[in-house]
């Protein structure tokens, strides 16, 4: 008799859960933060700081704060906070009521993100199109009804 090798391998992988989700989730910030340390900077500021990299035009500093805080489940007054340390580091630079990426942003994000890429290579790679596709929508899913859950009022 002959074991199917896929067959065991998928019966012993473990479901999918709230415990698994988390574990993967602090397995990864904990690379990007070694990586960030490096560079002297912060999760919040660098996910803030991403996203007026990518944008095409300055952001509006209010929007940038709810969208973070929305992001990452933070007060307000603590994105306000990084986004000042951002402007402090010269990282961005404001205009009127809008922030956007100085050229030594620029650099700090491309240096980031270019590391981080040749590790996300080594965390992603060999796994099969379609178990990213069924996770990326698993996790959609996940926090859609998570972020319902935020909504509605609490018991």
């Amino acid at each position: 008799m002959t074991s199917n090798t896929a067959t065991t391998a998928a019966a012993t992988a473990p479901t999918a859960d709230a415990r698994a989700l988390g574990l993967a989730h602090y397995a990864a910030r904990a690379v990007l933060e070694r990586v960030l340390t490096r560079h002297g900077a912060t999760f919040a500021q660098q996910v803030t700081l991403r996203l007026v990299a990518v944008a095409e035009a300055p952001f509006e500093r209010e929007a940038l704060v709810d969208q973070v805080a929305g992001s990452l489940k933070a007060d307000t007054a603590d994105v306000r906070e990084v986004v000042g340390r951002l402007l402090a580091r010269g990282l961005l630079a404001a205009e009127a009521s809008q922030v956007r990426i100085t050229e030594a942003g620029r650099e700090f994000h491309a240096a980031v993100a270019g590391e981080t890429a040749e590790i996300s290579a080594r965390v992603w790679g060999g796994i099969p199109a379609e178990d990213l596709a069924a996770t990326g929508r698993v996790l959609a899913l996940v926090t859609e009804r998570a972020n319902a859950e935020l909504a509605a009022p609490s018991a």
